[in-house]
């Protein structure tokens, strides 16, 4: 086959090919925020009017307990973990509860298991993850939920 006839082939493609003009997106600046503290910034949703409501970690905790315990279908549980774990804290042990017995509910057996996954990566250190583990390990030991690293040992 010829160098020629490709460059043909190219040449001749249907119009339904042709790429559409891509749009873009205004880029939106994230907010920097001033100083560490225990509350969290909600965006989107019923409280996007000017005076941004300061969210505490306590009505944090609330509201995605609550979330967890609405959840219907696998899709709800991972879009409310992704949202939880987008903060920059780590969820409480009562938030992560309601999160297990959520994909216990809707059957989603790997994503309890991901959801230590994702603890082990928003902690400080290994400390801090034992005590998730030792605190949800009766929790655990009743939905069946095993840990990647009992799963997957390493060598």
């Amino acid at each position: 086959m010829s160098a020629s006839f490709l460059r043909v082939a190219v040449r001749s493609r249907p119009a339904f090919f042709a790429q559409a003009p891509v749009r873009r997106a205004a880029f939106v600046a994230p907010v920097a925020h001033k100083s560490f503290s225990t509350s969290v910034r909600r965006a989107g949703g019923e409280d996007t009017h000017a005076d941004h409501h300061e969210e505490s970690f306590e009505e944090f905790t609330a509201r995605y307990e609550k979330e967890f315990d609405s959840v219907q279908d696998v899709f709800e549980l991972q879009r409310n973990l992704n949202n939880a774990f987008a903060y920059d804290l780590v969820p409480s042990p009562t938030v992560i509860t309601a999160a297990l017995r959520a994909a216990r509910r809707v059957n989603d057996y790997p994503t309890a298991v991901r959801i230590f996954e994702g603890i082990k990566a928003k902690v400080e250190n290994q400390g801090q993850y034992d005590e998730y583990v030792k605190e949800l390990e009766p929790l655990r030991e009743e939905l069946g939920v095993n840990l990647k690293e009992s799963l997957y040992p390493e060598n």
